[in-house]
């Protein structure tokens, strides 16, 4: 055992007004298996970076283990993936790559394949056991189920069961439940580590926020008191400060000496009750907890009266004239929401692209109501650039409905001022669903639109679709989100 030790930790990024982190302090046992998770921009991958010293910082991070990151840049992919395992752990032998590689429930016959001929999933699986074969390190895992389906997902959980020594960011509560033993939380104002898994942390976090928005709500009513009060006293001195100048009807003779020197005691009384008053609302302000509002998301759904909206008949897609997976029927009736699931490379997010009306070879019958509003969510966000307004524009969506949409999910003033192609992955994926969720549609069409989407907005967004009952035909791997908002389930096979 041992341990990594942040001590008064705190860094900004050039330009930012405001630290990221700020005299942060804790310990890790480099035994354990840490889940790290906040709000998308928070952090997380900054503190990653961090641990593996690429940014200067003031505090200190003290390791006396290696650190290394997945996923990591493979330099030439037209290499063997053994060749790839090889160059990482030199000194481990065939049979112990193997016996890694069972573990995940995955033939051996890909180490002699080329390392770009493998599919995402596959390549998840090569770099993961290269770093683990390689010993003696401490491995900081970012986001590795990103696009994986359900079952990769799965070996990938009953492989990191039997590991320790890392930390994995991710936002799949399935996922953090079964394999960490630490959750390592960002949170608006600290960083907090407590023991148990993603479960255990929330329903503590949800018991402190309950508590806290009591007492926030008695310093919130203090601090507008004291305001209040505030202005009443800056009223006050401006009065006295006018009253040297009032004229005297009467003709007695005014002393402007001692209305001066009488003003002047006045004045500064007045100062030092403002000055108290301001430094019993900063000290209340300072107070105010950690809470992440959770905000509810509003949908507003086209009703229809047509049904049902979309019949899907013995259909496959078909490409080269060959069909790439079993024949599949089902109905899309107003308040459906229909999770599409099966495994990478199946045709899911092909299904999807058929009922939008794009033009692939298929067998079968699919029907569509006519004059159905469709909003999409791709899967990709490579195409978006530009500004926020610009975006608003050409789409021609309500800018101040989507920019409530985009602060409720954790969005701030600066963020908005950001170009779109500068933003992390997961904000691009806000920008798509606070996109969707600005539009009246009778079908909201979604492409895995939780990849790389924080947990507090995934619940967000899982109230929502709960809340306002929308028309929904999904592809998600999230099991926990396809258990809270699936009413029926289409799994493609080949």
């Amino acid at each position: 055992m041992s341990l990594i030790s942040i001590n008064n930790l705190t860094f900004g990024y050039d330009g930012s007004y405001n630290n990221i982190f700020e005299n942060v302090s804790f310990n890790i046992d480099t035994d354990w298996k840490l889940g790290l998770i906040g709000r998308n921009g928070k952090g997380k991958t900054t503190f990653l970076n961090l641990l593996q010293d690429k940014y200067e910082y003031k505090g200190t991070i003290s390791k006396n283990v290696d650190v290394d990151y997945f996923p990591f840049e493979v330099k030439d992919k037209e290499k063997l993936a053994i060749e790839i395992v090889n160059d990482i752990a030199p000194n481990v032998q065939d049979w112990e790559i193997i016996k890694e590689l069972n573990l995940l429930n995955t033939d051996a016959e890909i180490l002699y394949r080329k390392f770009n001929l493998l599919s995402g999933g596959e390549q998840v699986k090569i770099l993961l056991i290269s770093l683990f074969l390689k010993g003696n390190n401490f491995l900081l895992i970012d986001e590795p189920t990103n696009h994986l389906d359900i079952e990769t997902r799965n070996n990938l959980i009953n492989y990191l069961e039997r590991k320790k020594g890392f930390i994995v960011v991710s936002h799949d509560r399935n996922f953090l439940d079964k394999i960490v033993d630490h959750i390592i939380s960002i949170n608006n104002t600290n960083i907090e580590i407590q023991k148990g898994n993603f479960s255990s942390w929330k329903a503590n976090k949800d018991k402190q926020d309950n508590f806290e928005m009591v007492q926030n709500e008695k310093l919130s009513k203090d601090i507008n008191k004291l305001e209040v009060a505030s202005r009443n006293t800056a009223k006050w001195s401006n009065e006295v400060e006018r009253s040297k100048y009032k004229t005297n009807n009467s003709e007695k003779t005014i002393d402007r000496g001692y209305l001066g020197h009488k003003s002047a005691k006045m004045m500064k009384k007045s100062k030092v009750m403002e000055q108290r008053i301001q430094k019993a609302i900063d000290e209340k302000t300072n107070l105010l907890r950690n809470i992440d509002r959770n905000d509810t998301l509003k949908i507003i759904p086209l009703a229809s009266n047509k049904t049902p909206l979309i019949v899907v008949n013995k259909v496959q897609i078909k490409y080269n004239n060959e069909s790439i997976f079993k024949p599949i029927s089902f109905e899309v009736n107003n308040g459906d929401r229909i999770a599409i699931i099966g495994k990478n490379g199946v045709g899911k997010s092909s299904v999807l692209k058929l009922i939008l009306g794009q033009n692939m070879q298929y067998d079968g019958e699919i029907n569509i109501a006519n004059n159905i509003k469709i909003s999409y969510v791709s899967q990709s966000t490579e195409y978006l650039k530009g500004s926020l307004k610009d975006f608003v524009y050409n789409n021609e969506i309500d800018e101040s409905i989507f920019k409530a949409m985009l602060v409720k999910m954790g969005l701030s003033q600066s963020d908005f001022d950001t170009n779109i192609q500068d933003m992390s992955e997961g904000q691009k994926k806000k920008v798509l669903i606070a996109k969707s969720i600005s539009e009246q549609a009778n079908i909201y069409i979604w492409d895995e639109p939780l990849n790389y989407i924080d947990i507090l907005t995934r619940e967000q967004i899982e109230d929502a679709i709960l809340k306002y009952k929308p028309t929904l035909i999904f592809v998600e791997h999230d099991e926990t989100f396809i258990e809270k908002v699936a009413t029926k389930i289409i799994k493609l096979e080949r």
